[in-house]
């Protein structure tokens, strides 16, 4: 038994040595790899550990051969690698200069549109004022005509207590009525353009409140996008966001942003200029209708003022009639009196006569005849008696003609104090009352 310990040979990848050896000893390896062997060991089925000097020689070159290409490998990949550091940081650098200036680029749209934004808003705010200034005169405006109209029914109230033929409908009462339905229109008109104009400021609160939250999100978003252009490379507070890289399913294109946007301006636009219109409107109403209120109470006033004098010249005719008739009823009244006193005067004569008549006819015999006396004295009779009838008619006619003018005088005080009383109605009451008629500026809403 041998004392010697045997171990397997390692085996060797002769593939890698042919490639690894020259052309021209390949020959040389193949004649001599198995040269100087043991055959003693061979035949007991173990060989020796041992290499061949060849082996050797080409393991030793494949190692160095390897060992070259490694390095070479390895200085291709440290070039390779310097070169794709320069170009990657320079990409980098270059991308990041182009993402800073397209930040740039969108904080100047952001910034502009913002401008815009906060421009219109402006705008809206100062025409919803103005437009809420407008709101108060209409509503001022319509407060103010309950005062002709309560002056207007007023004075047709107060009219409707004329009495006799006073109690007539007028130029006055015509024009007043007239004024009482103008009034009524103009409320009606007021209130339509008031609701309009309630309705606007609040078409245009929507409207400034959609570009108020439109400016809000620009804000926001400028705020943002200018922070990310203030990063860095050398910024502290820069994170690492792996999910960020991906697209949001909210995201919009920028042409739907800037819709939305010009959307929002062309809405804050047509409210401003429907606002504008509504504006000129209101004010022209405004002065229309209070030209239209004072030129209807010009007429009124000078409807009253006609029938004032109307009233004021009829009653000195009446009163001038009056006087006349008083003078005639006094007149007449002195000329009854001077009729019963002739009537009466001629009651002695009358006497006279009938008691010689009376006392003649006593005569006895053949004196009772029928001489120029007698005849005398019954023409005096029958004389003095057609005179007292012919005075007890025409005293008859005097008391029928005094009481006619009686009845005149009545109707004439009568007629007299309804003239009165409806001039104190139209001057003193209705004319008067209409001094607190409010003015052209009151009815203007101011």
């Amino acid at each position: 038994m041998l004392s010697q310990v045997l171990v397997p040979r390692p085996h060797l990848d002769t593939r890698a040595a042919e490639r690894l050896r020259p052309p021209d000893a390949e020959s040389a390896v193949k004649e001599n790899l198995y040269a100087g062997t043991s055959a003693g060991l061979a035949t007991a089925g173990y060989r020796c550990a041992k290499y061949t000097p060849q082996e050797w020689f080409a393991n030793n070159y494949a190692t160095l051969k390897q060992a070259a290409t490694e390095g070479s490998n390895a200085q291709r990949i440290q070039h390779e690698s310097k070169r794709l550091s320069t170009e990657t940081g320079s990409a980098a650098l270059r991308t990041q200069a182009e993402a800073t200036t397209h930040l740039g680029e969108r904080l100047q749209d952001i910034y502009f549109w913002k401008a815009e934004l906060g421009r219109h808003i402006e705008r809206l705010l100062a025409e919803t004022e103005l437009l809420l200034a407008q709101k108060r005169r209409l509503e001022k405006a319509l407060d103010a005509t309950e005062i002709p109209f309560a002056i207007a029914t007023d004075n047709l109230t107060c009219r409707e207590r004329r009495f006799g033929p006073d109690l007539v409908q007028d130029q006055v009462e015509e024009e007043l009525l007239k004024e009482v339905e103008l009034i009524r229109s103009i409320q009606a008109l007021l209130k339509k353009t008031l609701d309009q104009a309630v309705n606007q400021i609040r078409l245009n609160r929507e409207a400034k409140q959609t570009l108020e939250l439109d400016w809000s999100d620009k804000h926001q978003a400028y705020n943002l996008d200018d922070q990310c252009g203030r990063y860095s490379n050398r910024s502290r507070d820069t994170q690492h966001y792996p999910s960020s890289a991906k697209v949001h399913d909210q995201c919009v294109p920028l042409h739907a942003w800037l819709g939305f946007t010009h959307t929002n301006l062309g809405l804050a636009e047509r409210e401003q200029a429907a606002s504008s219109a509504l504006r000129q409107l209101c004010e022209r109403v405004l002065l229309e209708t209070a030209e239209d209120l004072r030129a209807q109470c010009a007429s009124v006033e000078q409807a009253f003022s006609l029938r004032c004098q109307e009233l004021t010249q009829a009653k000195s005719q009446l009163e001038l009639q009056l006087t006349q008739v008083l003078e005639q009823i006094g007149a007449q009244e002195r000329n009854i009196s001077s009729l019963q006193q002739a009537v009466y005067d001629k009651e002695a004569p009358l006497r006279v006569a009938q008691s010689r008549l009376h006392y003649r006819a006593q005569r006895p015999n053949m004196e009772l005849c029928r001489d120029q006396p007698q005849i005398s004295l019954l023409g005096e009779v029958d004389e003095i008696s057609r005179s007292v009838q012919e005075l007890q008619v025409q005293l008859a006619q005097a008391w029928d003609s005094l009481a006619q003018l009686e009845q005149s005088r009545l109707l004439l005080e009568k007629d007299i104090s309804c003239k009165t009383h409806s001039l104190l109605i139209d001057r003193q009451k209705c004319m008067k009352h209409r001094t607190r008629y409010p003015t052209m500026l009151t009815l203007s809403g101011y």
